[in-house]
């Protein structure tokens, strides 16, 4: 049986807030980590029937790049969840509300702006 194994390396400040990001995978073809900014991680714990998740993000995380990731990550989990149950209906209820989700974030920034 073959493994792959996915690390994540966090560089944190003195206060233990993530200042860098960087993750490499066996099976990438990437030769060097890969930056990124913010990352959810969630496993599945089926003896207590729980899903456990890790969220971070950087200090250099910005507002509307965290709506553009919780709306690419709303659009991923709809395809996922339609390709593991065959439940198109659901999955597009999903996306529906994705799309809701991110015109109500892009009014309230633009909104925001102006103050």
């Amino acid at each position: 049986m073959k493994t792959s194994t996915i690390t994540i390396d966090v560089l944190l400040d003195p206060n233990s807030i993530p200042e860098q990001i960087n993750w490499n995978a066996t099976d990438s073809s990437a030769t060097a980590p890969q930056k990124a900014k913010a990352m959810t991680v969630a496993f599945w714990d089926p003896a207590d029937k729980t899903a456990m998740r890790i969220d971070l993000w950087t200090k250099g995380m910005m507002v509307d790049e965290m709506g553009d990731f919780y709306y690419q990550m709303l659009m991923g989990m709809a395809d996922s969840f339609q390709r593991a149950t065959n439940q198109p209906e659901l999955s597009e209820e999903m996306k529906s509300f994705a799309k809701d989700f991110y015109k109500k974030f892009l009014d309230n920034l633009e909104k925001n702006s102006h103050l």
